[in-house]
């Protein structure tokens, strides 16, 4: 089994389970930019604690999500790992936050096909912000260059000033500029 049919399985579990979602990471700057090979998989929820707990209960023998770590994770607003046993494939839930970036970024999702089904995704801007405030405070250049990636092939078709805006708002403007100046280059 590869690891994007894994992951489709769990997409699968959430529409089921009728939970809002949106693919970020490395899935989101994949589809909106280069390709890269990942070893995980992002996604931002919105729901309840029963229902998260129900979820995780339902997964199937082939994963592993441990219940006191869904509790806490509820409890902190931080990430869950659900794990594939058998490919070892990790896909964090991450519950969505309540600062103001976090809710717009969520109502501004949008669909694409990804593996045969329409499946909600970050924007590109938002996958570029995301980025760039991943790279910030992990210091990664990986997240960066994922974030130029992205903004070369949107070009154009990239809303700056919402960019700009939250780029502000994020602490990330110094990023913003630092990406458009390696895109115009």
């Amino acid at each position: 089994m590869t690891s994007e049919e894994v992951f489709q399985i769990l997409l699968d579990r959430l529409d089921e389970f009728d939970i809002p979602f949106m693919i970020t990471g490395a899935f989101a700057s994949n589809a909106h930019g280069v390709p890269r090979v990942t070893q995980d998989a992002d996604i931002v929820v919105e729901t309840d604690f029963q229902t998260l707990l129900r979820l995780i209960e339902n997964l199937g023998e082939g994963f592993y999500a441990d219940p006191d770590a869904a509790k806490e994770a509820f409890a902190t607003t931080r990430m869950l790992n659900i794990i594939h046993k058998d490919t070892g494939f990790k896909i964090d839930i991450i519950l969505r936050k309540l600062r103001p970036f976090s809710i717009e970024e969520f109502k501004r999702r949008c669909k694409i096909n990804f593996l045969g089904r329409e499946r909600w995704f970050a924007t590109p801007e938002d996958t570029i912000l995301a980025k760039l405030e991943w790279s910030k405070m992990g210091q990664s250049e990986r997240q960066f260059d994922d974030a130029v990636h992205v903004a070369r092939v949107q070009g154009d078709g990239l809303d700056r000033s919402y960019l700009e805006k939250w780029a502000k708002e994020l602490n990330v403007d110094d990023l913003l500029q630092r990406l458009l100046s390696e895109v115009r280059g």
